[in-house]
């Protein structure tokens, strides 16, 4: 974040007491208690409609979420002198939810999947619908069938390139079982065509980095990717990066859904979306994606030990969606 960022803060009704950078951000001790600075690049439509929602479960009690200040015109963004915008969010000091092994992770997953089920209550009356919202929700098919087209387009540049790297070599070795296997998932979610679960505004990145464990309780932060989706996009990405740093333990996954389910029950298409997110080779796609959208000159180990660690995987994973999400499913 450019250092000149932090005079847009002059346009906010705050006395700033001192600044200090984090991670893509600027954090504000004000007169009026923390905030955070952050750069904004998305739609001011987008900006609104996160606005609004996060008003709207304020006002109905639900205090875990962050709030968007305006500045003194009223507004949610403030440009700097080069044009750059900038969103000013609450903030509050505390821990990220944990992800790694051990009972804090159950005790810390299991937390955030009832709050979660109380924000989705919430966001299912949460009536702020356009005709195009409508049209863009619950494209799970369109996101897979992206996803097939670009892994694609990989597999043709590898086969095409000359002199490979060993990383090259190892990915090249194991694409056509991954790629056979989003191919598979994409044909039966046309064929059967499921309807998508109760359309809600969704997080959309809910992950335990936006999962915060503070004084006050949890909170969630960045809503900025947020999107009008069934609901399952939400369980199922933060309930995948848990299982994958717990080597797709059947107990905790099995933990995660009934913790939600003990505030908000699953409809029979809940459990089907999660079948087909979680049946889709999503972190395979996002090495290939990774891979090829960087500077080849130089690829770092950690691509290799990455594909590694999903191959390892690969079993438990195939173990979890047959034991916990099949039996749901049938019955």
């Amino acid at each position: 974040m450019k250092p000149k960022a932090v005079n847009v803060l002059e346009r906010y009704d705050l006395e700033v007491l001192r600044t200090w950078k984090v991670r893509g951000a600027i954090l504000c001790e004000s007169d009026k208690g923390l905030f955070i600075l952050k750069e904004f690049g998305g739609r001011g439509e987008k900006l609104q409609l996160q606005d609004a929602f996060l008003t709207f479960v304020k006002e109905r009690g639900f205090l875990q979420a962050e709030e968007i200040l305006r500045n003194r015109d009223g507004e949610l963004l403030s440009r700097d002198a080069e044009g750059t915008g900038y969103i000013v969010k609450t903030y509050e000091e505390g821990r990220e939810c944990s992800a790694g092994s051990g009972r804090e992770v159950l005790a810390d997953g299991c937390a955030a999947m009832r709050v979660l089920a109380g924000l989705h209550k919430l966001s299912s009356e949460f009536n702020a619908y356009t005709e195009a919202d409508k049209g863009q929700a619950g494209c799970t098919a369109k996101e897979f069938e992206k996803h097939d087209r670009e892994m694609k387009k990989v597999r043709r540049f590898l086969k095409e390139k000359g002199q490979k790297s060993d990383f090259e070599h190892f990915l090249q070795q194991h694409y056509d079982i991954f790629l056979e296997q989003a191919l598979t998932v994409s044909k039966k979610l046309r064929e059967e065509a499921p309807k998508s679960g109760s359309i809600i505004l969704c997080h959309g990145d809910f992950q335990y980095h936006n999962v915060m464990f503070c004084e006050s309780g949890i909170r969630f932060v960045n809503f900025e990717k947020c999107v009008f989706d069934d609901r399952s996009r939400d369980i199922y990405h933060f309930s995948r990066k848990m299982l994958e740093k717990n080597n797709w333990s059947p107990e905790i996954g099995a933990a995660l859904f009934n913790a939600y389910e003990k505030e908000l029950p699953f409809e029979p298409e809940d459990i089907r979306q999660l079948y087909y997110r979680f049946s889709y080779p999503e972190k395979f796609w996002k090495i290939v994606n990774y891979y090829y959208n960087r500077g080849k000159a130089f690829i770092p180990d950690k691509n290799r030990e990455k594909l590694e660690v999903l191959l390892e995987q690969e079993g438990r994973r195939r173990d979890f969606i047959r034991n916990v999400i099949g039996k749901r499913l049938s019955a």
